[in-house]
Order: structure tokens, then sequence, then C-alpha cells
């Protein structure tokens, strides 16, 4: 059994993408990981999958590497926005509405949450600044984007080894469903950022990463919307005001499409 699908990335941040809004494409985890798989599969950070909808242009599923299911994905939405044209899209993070501003793809994903139980977390803690640390790293903002983030603001981003501090926090007890985490410095140029991103590890970028950085640096005042957040893969520009939807701009590119040999991948 063959489906097609598209490749496609955000600043770095790679997605396989399956329409499955006519034919139906079930996915199990074993199956998000073979495709995900950069040495035997397609190859992608998450595989997106877009079905049928009753409230939106389409619904759109994410699988990371790891082969878990999570609730959203910035990056993935702007592509799926670029790919499809829809302009509202139904995930299990909410709706998004997205639409082209030039060459870029502004989507709008909702008001952050920043109550304990919607990130979530294990039991009740002072989510403007949790009284935790790992290795140095102490004191992060905990919000919801449509997915769970911890923020730290460090002097230098490059100083922090995240990629050996991040798998500790991802999966400590106190976060019930993992959670991804961010170290930013902000500086004139507005916000620099790296992401380990959780199910995916360290990727080149991360939207709601992007999101919930510079909504927490808007938050503590450290910056001020509209914000660029540059990352390794590039930069996005961030607004948010309290009461209002994040809004997130960036590119979005589309690399090729083929065929999947599901006989291959089962």
């Amino acid at each position: 059994m063959r489906r097609h699908f598209h490749k496609m990335h955000g600043l770095g941040n790679d997605f396989v993408i399956v329409d499955a809004r006519e034919e139906p494409f079930d996915v199990t985890p074993p199956l998000a990981k073979a495709i995900a798989d950069r040495r035997t599969g397609v190859g992608c950070d998450q595989l997106i999958v877009l079905e049928p909808s009753e409230r939106a242009d389409l619904k759109m599923r994410i699988w990371n590497s790891d082969g878990g299911e999570v609730e959203s994905c910035g990056n993935a939405t702007r592509c799926v926005v670029q790919l499809t044209g829809a302009t509202r899209i139904d995930s299990d993070g909410g709706l998004i509405e997205g639409h082209s501003e030039g060459t870029e793809i502004e989507v709008s994903i909702g008001e952050p949450r920043f109550k304990w139980n919607e990130i979530p977390l294990a039991y009740a803690m002072d989510t403007a600044a949790l009284p935790m640390a790992w290795d140095g790293l102490e004191r992060p903002m905990a919000l919801n984007v449509g997915n769970p983030h911890l923020v730290f603001f460090v002097g230098n981003i490059y100083a922090i080894p995240i990629e050996e501090t991040g798998p500790d926090i991802e999966t400590d007890p106190a976060f019930p469903e993992r959670i991804n985490v961010n170290i930013a410095e902000v500086n004139d140029d507005g916000i620099r950022l790296k992401t380990w991103e959780r199910g995916a590890g360290l990727t080149l970028a991360c939207g709601t990463g992007a999101c919930a950085t510079a909504v927490a640096a808007i938050k503590t005042k450290r910056a001020i919307s509209p914000v660029k957040v540059t990352m390794p893969g590039g930069s996005l520009t961030i607004a948010w005001a309290p009461g209002e939807q994040i809004r997130m701009r960036g590119r979005a590119t589309h690399v090729f499409e083929g065929d999947l040999d599901l006989d291959e991948h089962s």
C-alpha cells in the first residue's frame, strides 16, 4: 500500500504531511516513528496527518519522531496553511487561524494559559517562576500555548548544554505529559532561542516554543510586542498582548513530494 505525502519545513523544523481528508490514514506509534526515521524512513521531526473537521477547514494531527502524538505545532500549522490554503485549522491544542502575508504565513494560535492545571503540572506551583532547578537552570515560567512549555531566561544560550539537560527536564515527574524546554537570551535584536522539544529533541526551530518564549518575555517586560525570535533555523515574528491570541509570522517551505511504501514501514 502506498500513500502520497509532502515534505515541508518551517525554518528547518521539518514535516511529512499526509492528506487523509478523503481516504483515512491509520497511524500507530511504530508507523510514525518509522516514517520519521532519517536513515530508513523519509525523515522528519513530526508526521502531520490532515483529516476532516466539522468546525474548521480541516483537522491537523501531529506525531513526534518518537511516535508519540501531541496537541499542537506552530511551524507545521504554517506549512499546512501554505499547502492547502486552509484558514481555519482544528487541532487537539485548539482552533488555529492562518493566512498568507506575502512570502510569509501568519497564524493565530489562541491565548496562552498560565494555571498550573492547564499546563499541566503534577501539583500546584507558581507558574510565573517554578520553584525548581536543574543544573543551574532555575525558576522557569511555565505556560501552555497549545502544548506545554518551560521558558528559562539566561545570559548566553550557547553556554547551556540543553542537549544534556533537556531530556531530564522533559521527563521530570512534575510534568505528567512531559514538557518542552526553552533556553532564551534577550538582546537588542530581540530573542535568541534554543528548544528541546518533547518527543523530538533539539530542533532547528520550534514555533510554539517561539510563541511561549515571546509571551514570557513580554509578560515579564523583557521585550515588547511584536518581537523577533531567532532560532538556529531562522527567525519568527511573534505578537501578543494580554487577553489576545498569539500571532506568529514566518516562512513555510515545500521541499518535495512522494509516496510512502507502507509495507516497508510496517
